[in-house]
């Protein structure tokens, strides 16, 4: 049975019919119905391939999750659960298509979980599984998988837009079917053969602009949409013009994704348009193909043969070519944290549409830089690239490049990646070559360290070098839980062990003459690599009583600044060169930049001492941002709400925006995540605030 109550069959039935509608063959199908047997039921993949062939059996091993390995975390768990389904989407993308059935399915009837399973479900939903289906072009998947995740993710931001929505829906329609009525009758007389349609912008899509660009639901412009459907690609240019002498359009919302389509391949004219009573709205127009395109995406292409091979066009290649790159690029990340947090920034890119100077377009990420550019043609241009030409001028490498530029990147032999280049690149693949390239280079020098630290303290106790291979030191690796003699070396160079440690496991005489005459205290000389040895330095707790490195209480913890994370956020430590552990929250941007410094990480934890009576935990200031009506009464209603919740304010700071919008700061004390959050959403609940948000920095 489902939580739901209903026969479980339900579930899988439902999946397959949505695969059917996708127009799927019946090896997707099979594979629909029978793809939570392997994980749910004693049934073997050896059985589904006896009894319904091997590319069923394929798809569902595809599609089933990871269950016999231990996974130390349920992140980690997810990460590589969606890294195996990535994997097995290269070789048949129906993996893909029938996850994100089951995912659409599983949401419609979420509301039969637990609210901690339904929001954490939600939230995979929204931050891989709607941005996965954009990815492949499937608008209408995405589109519905949004809305229903929003409905968990944040219910109070759901329930005032569809108010909102609700409220002014009645007057839309109104006013789209009299733009369709005329549109239809010009486009009759100029004998231009299309059919239109019109709709409201989606909920989600709805908050997203009113949380980026800081706006009342008002000022929502783009809240109405007509959509031209037309024959061919002549057509959809007679409709753009006809549009356009029709009523005015908007300056700087006309898109051509026609001729420069995005990179899931949607295409589609773009215009926003005024109408006779000050209504805007935007006007799709797009041919039959297109639209289909752009509702089911890689699906509208994927068509089987009845023996079995696929017949794919070149659209589908250049969006699979999207996916097996994305797989070479993680097949370099062994944390799975970074594996998450680079999939879902390169799963949702806005982009910039560049040029070479022979006129290849190459697409970067908003924000791209000629550093995005350079690795964009290939890593090893990357690696050599010292400058850069934007429209024949020589410009800095942390210029943002727009729309048109036309680039020529400067290489220079032998040349390295910088450091920096990690605080402004944009694109995943930039990144991910950067954080490689620097994580060898540390790793080698780290080697190269830990062999000096072996070779002085063998000198000083007489211990001839000779007597100690690589096979000895990787003999005891395993002791040290690594791999190899060259990661033992690493790990002491890094500060982790001492050369002390080692050396009595594999000379144990030398253990005997340490302990009749001590050694003093090793250092390393005063450069710039020997920084790496005082990694990790011990000491006593005088950081955060409330931080712990986990397993451990003798290290000075304390909580980073640039993000300020309190009790209840995950959190992840890096260990600071002479100052100690650093804790961030896993959120934070600057975790971003230094998780190519993967040696540096370190488990923490919030410890339990002090924090078992309530009312005497420690509390954590917090600075929130409100967005609200500028209204008589408003500053009285929302301390009102911070006072009843038993909060202390440290601080308030209120100004207009240009709009004459009141911003509101409040400085509050919290004693975890789960207080903060309830004393927001008492806040979202008072009348004419739009939009609450945490800044992290104080």
């Amino acid at each position: 049975m489902r939580a739901s109550g209903e026969p479980y069959i339900i579930h899988p039935l439902e999946v397959a019919e949505v695969l059917a509608e996708m127009k799927l063959d019946s090896s997707a199908i099979a594979a629909g119905l029978l793809h939570d047997s392997v994980e749910d039921t004693p049934a073997t993949n050896e059985e589904i391939a006896a009894e319904f062939g091997h590319q069923v059996a394929h798809i569902v091993e595809g599609v089933t999750k990871i269950d016999k390995i231990q996974f130390a975390n349920r992140e980690d768990r997810q990460a590589e659960n969606v890294r195996k389904m990535l994997l097995a989407m290269v070789s048949d993308v129906r993996v893909v298509l029938i996850k994100l059935a089951d995912r659409l399915h599983n949401m419609r009837t979420l509301e039969h979980l637990s609210p901690d399973r339904q929001e954490a479900i939600a939230r995979e939903t929204q931050d891989i599984y709607a941005p996965l289906a954009h990815r492949l072009g499937m608008g209408k998947v995405r589109g519905e998988l949004e809305d229903l995740a929003f409905r968990y993710t944040d219910p109070v931001s759901y329930e005032k837009v569809a108010e909102a929505v609700e409220a002014r829906r009645l007057e839309g329609e109104q006013f789209l079917k009299g733009v369709e009525d005329t549109l239809v009758e010009q486009l009759r007389e100029n004998g231009i053969e299309a059919r239109v349609e019109w709709r409201i912008k989606r909920l989600y899509s709805i908050f997203q602009k009113i949380e980026r660009s800081k706006v009342s639901f008002d000022q929502v412009y783009d809240l109405l949409a007509i959509r031209v459907i037309t024959q061919d690609v002549a057509a959809c240019y007679a409709v753009f013009g006809l549009i356009h002498t029709l009523w005015r359009p908007v300056p700087g919302r006309i898109k051509d994704f026609i001729a420069i389509p995005r990179a899931n391949r949607y295409q589609s004219l773009h215009t926003t348009v005024m109408g006779a009573s000050g209504h805007q709205f935007e006007v799709q127009i797009r041919t039959e193909e297109m639209h289909r395109i752009a509702e089911e995406g890689i699906a509208a292409h994927w068509k089987y043969k009845a023996g079995g091979g696929a017949a794919v066009t070149a659209r589908d290649e250049e969006r699979l070519n999207w996916i097996r790159q994305l797989v070479e690029w993680q097949k370099e990340m062994t944390d799975p944290n970074e594996f998450l947090s680079s999939l879902k920034m390169d799963l949702y890119p806005d982009e910039v549409y560049t040029f070479t100077p022979k006129g290849k377009v190459v697409v970067v990420p908003a924000d791209g830089t000629p550093v995005d550019f350079a690795y964009t043609i290939h890593t090893e241009v990357g690696h050599t690239c010292v400058g850069a030409k934007v429209n024949t001028r020589m410009v800095p490498l942390r210029t943002k490049l727009r729309t048109g530029d036309i680039v020529e990147i400067v290489t220079q032999k032998d040349h390295k990646p910088s450091r920096d280049w990690l605080t402004f690149v944009k694109s995943p693949r930039a990144r991910n070559k950067i954080k490689h390239w620097l994580n060898e280079d540390q790793r080698r020098r780290a080697v190269e360290i830990g062999r000096k630290l072996l070779e002085r303290e063998a000198r000083k106790f007489k211990v001839p070098m000779s007597q100690i291979s690589d096979q000895d030191l990787g003999r005891i690796a395993n002791e040290y839980g690594v791999a190899t003699a060259a990661d033992l070396l690493a790990t002491l160079g890094q500060g982790k062990h001492s050369a002390h440690q080692l050396l009595s496991k594999l000379s144990p005489g030398y253990a005997a003459q340490a302990d009749a005459e001590p050694a003093p205290e090793t250092k390393l000389p005063s450069t710039a690599e020997s920084a790496m040895s005082d990694a990790v330095r011990k000491l006593h707790l005088t950081g955060s009583d409330s931080l712990q490195v986990e397993g451990q209480n003798d290290l000075l913890v304390y909580r980073a600044r640039c993000c300020n994370p309190i009790r209840g956020e995950e959190i992840v430590g890096y260990v600071t060169r002479g100052k100690g552990v650093a804790v961030h929250a896993r959120s934070c941007p600057n975790v971003q930049n230094l998780l190519y410094e993967s040696d540096r990480r370190i488990a923490v934890e919030w410890s339990r001492v002090g924090d078992q009576t309530p009312g005497r935990r420690q509390r954590y200031p917090v600075k929130i941002t409100i967005y609200c009506d500028d209204r008589a009464g408003m500053l009285k209603e929302l301390t009102a709400v911070i006072s009843d919740d038993n909060t202390n304010i440290k601080g308030v700071d209120i100004r207009q925006d240009e709009n004459g919008e009141a911003i509101i700061e409040f400085v509050v004390e919290a004693e975890d995540l789960h207080h903060l959050n309830r004393m927001v959403l008492g806040i979202r609940r008072v009348p004419g605030v739009r939009t609450v948000q945490r800044r992290q920095k104080l």
